[in-house]
């Protein structure tokens, strides 16, 4: 686990955008249990570089510049809030797991999924810009 002195400034890079922070497997079941509607973004937040230059700053550019955006914003932090983001990561399986990771539900089904490997080598602006065409497409 990281200090939460250390990760308080990440986490507040979202929370201050609106997510809700999911730190048990209790909040994602209950929120993403069978009755679920609507649309929720999650962003499984991480301390690495491609998380703070890319992915956190691509998701602020999407939420600014989306027409159509998710019902819920919900975050969990990789390394500290561990049972949400087991949970998680057992709802978007057969994906592995991954850090920094985005995934959008619509109706209880996930239905876009964005792992590490998406994040890296990209930036803020061509995640961003992917962001939106998401939205765009499953958000009303």
């Amino acid at each position: 686990m990281y200090p939460e002195e250390l990760i308080a400034s990440m986490r507040a890079e979202l929370t201050d955008l609106g997510f809700e922070e999911f730190r048990t497997a209790e909040q994602v079941a209950s929120h993403l249990g069978p009755d679920h509607k609507g649309t929720t973004f999650v962003v499984i937040n991480s301390v690495c570089g491609c998380a703070a230059g890319a992915a956190r700053p691509g998701v602020r550019y999407a939420l600014e510049n989306a027409s159509k955006k998710p019902t819920t914003l919900a975050t969990s932090f990789a390394g500290n809030d561990r049972e949400a983001v087991a949970k998680v990561r057992e709802i978007v399986l057969p994906y592995p797991p991954s850090s920094p990771a985005m995934a959008l539900f619509k109706d209880g089904e996930l239905v876009h999924f964005i792992e590490r490997h998406h994040i890296e080598g990209r930036n803020a602006k061509m995640i961003g810009d992917h962001l939106v065409e998401v939205f765009e497409h499953f958000c009303e």
